[in-house]
């Protein structure tokens, strides 16, 4: 037949050159993309179990277990969260050290020991105020003064002989105190406070009593002071 090949003899053939070095780079960048894949699913997988606030909780206020929930955070973030095993404690024998918003994730900066809440030589008052009795927008941790008003604090100052001591009987300017700490503010739903705001205030257990005898004749007004930190 015209045109093939004599004697049996066969077309040449291509010959392939071998690439060993590619070879192995194909193959080790196929082991890189894996390690590397790898690393990223153990990273994703650093979870760790905390403490997230989904009620406000006001400064010095326990964190109950109603006020909490798990939720799930990455470990490699350096932050000091509260681990959700350790919320027994946590209410037990921490409070507020803050006041925490609701939705947010509890770290060990925000809590203090329960021990540290109410310093020596301080006490808790609360005070039942009518509107106009305190200024409007005032919040927790913030630094107020108490004055005395009404017929008692024109008694005082019709007899002052004098005396400008603050919290002294014959205080002309009727102040109580000037270095009153906010500690929570809450409305009286129940009725028994004729729709008054309660306001509980840290005090220097000084005046803690006049404060309280003030309060008890509804005579005492707050004021917010300059240097006040909202």
């Amino acid at each position: 037949m015209h045109g093939a090949p004599v004697g049996g003899e066969r077309l040449p053939t291509v010959t392939r050159e071998r690439k060993p070095a590619l070879a192995a780079l194909a193959v080790l960048l196929i082991l890189v993309g894996a390690l590397g894949a790898t690393v990223m699913v153990m990273r994703a997988g650093n979870k760790i179990s905390v403490v997230k606030i989904d009620k406000n909780v006001a400064i010095g206020d326990p964190i109950p277990s109603s006020a909490i929930r798990e939720v799930m955070v990455s470990d490699d973030s350096g932050v000091n969260f509260v681990l959700w095993k350790q919320r027994g404690d946590l209410e037990k024998n921490y409070r507020a050290g803050t006041n925490i918003v609701a939705g947010s994730v509890l770290v060990k900066e925000m809590i203090t020991p329960q021990k540290d809440v109410l310093p020596a030589g301080k006490s808790l008052v609360g005070l039942s105020l009518k509107q106009g009795g305190f200024p409007y927008g005032i919040t927790t941790g913030q630094r107020v003064a108490a004055y005395q008003v009404g017929n008692e604090a024109a008694k005082a100052q019709s007899g002052s002989s004098g005396d400008t001591s603050a919290g002294s009987g014959g205080d002309p300017n009727t102040l109580i105190s000037d270095s009153l700490i906010i500690k929570s503010i809450k409305s009286d739903s129940s009725g028994l406070g004729g729709g008054n705001t309660l306001i509980t205030v840290i005090a220097d257990s000084t005046v803690a009593g006049k404060l309280t005898l003030a309060a008890s004749t509804n005579e005492v007004s707050l004021v917010l002071m300059p240097d006040s930190k909202n």
